[in-house]
């Protein structure tokens, strides 16, 4: 097991090589108080988008109320003049006065187009702060991610076989802590020659024995068969074995004693089908 994306100090490891523990518990902790810092970094940022998102509709909501106020003032200085444009036919109302009608519904519809413009922008504005959030939503997101990271915790239950790591050690990303050895569910690397790969099935029961417990067998199944074939491994003692081409498979071990523990040489006896 490993830390992962995070590099620190170890402030806690409290288990030792040899010791039982239970998924979910505490195996490693780093010094975590630059990714907190990072987190409450995060936090404020987004907490100044929240804000500045806030005024931003603020500014877009005035901004539809400052239209609403220049539709009805253009409809106002549009009555005006269809009214002034009306006199002046009865002659009541002079060129200049209707000149000054038409000037004043022109400078009320600049300033209509003017405004709508200005809303136009501010809703683009709140389009932006929403899109801010969403990245700083997203940066703590990633920072609380970063500072879960900095403790380790067994993913099942388990006895540590090795820790290659100590108290106060500074730990890169990836730099393995501890070897953590599921006893539950032990499985067997073993081989087939290749003249008797047909002959087996995933699922096949196997029989498995050891030389430390002699006369004692564990029930166990076929769970991989290697496409391709190797020579055997050099482990194997004579030359003439090494030089043969064989399928490598796996067999899962029942194992509820927790006898068996990893590393421990074993053999597996296989029905072979058919002739």
């Amino acid at each position: 097991l490993s830390f992962q994306n995070v590099q620190a100090r170890i402030v806690e490891l409290p288990f030792d090589e040899g010791q039982w523990i239970k998924a979910g518990a505490v195996i490693a902790r780093l010094d975590d108080s630059d990714y907190r810092q990072q987190v409450e970094l995060a936090r404020a940022a987004l907490e100044v988008q929240q804000r500045q998102l806030a005024a931003a509709e603020q500014n877009a909501d005035a901004s539809q109320k400052t239209i609403l106020s220049d539709r009805a003032d253009r409809a106002l200085k549009q009555l005006n003049l269809k009214r002034d444009e009306s006199l002046a036919h009865q002659g009541f109302v002079s060129p200049s006065a209707l000149d000054l009608s038409r000037t004043a519904l022109a400078q009320s519809a600049a300033v209509l187009q003017r405004d709508t413009a200005l809303a136009g922008a501010a809703a683009r504005t709140v389009a932006v702060a929403k899109a801010n959030i969403d990245s700083a939503d997203e940066s703590l997101r990633l920072a609380r991610l970063a500072l879960g990271y900095t403790v380790l915790r067994a993913p099942f239950d388990g006895v540590i076989l090795v820790r290659q790591a100590e108290l106060g050690e500074v730990v890169a990303p990836q730099t393995r802590v501890v070897t953590l050895a599921d006893l539950d569910h032990v499985w067997l690397r073993a081989y087939l020659n290749e003249p008797d790969i047909g002959k087996v099935r995933y699922g096949e029961p196997a029989v498995v024995t050891t030389d430390t417990y002699p006369g004692k067998q564990y029930r166990g199944r076929v769970s991989f068969i290697s496409s391709q074939a190797e020579f055997t491994p050099k482990s194997v003692e004579t030359h003439a074995e090494r030089v043969s081409l064989v399928y490598r498979i796996r067999v899962d071990v029942d194992n509820p004693t927790h006898e068996l523990v990893p590393g421990m040489p074993a053999d597996a006896r296989i029905a072979l089908l058919g002739p």
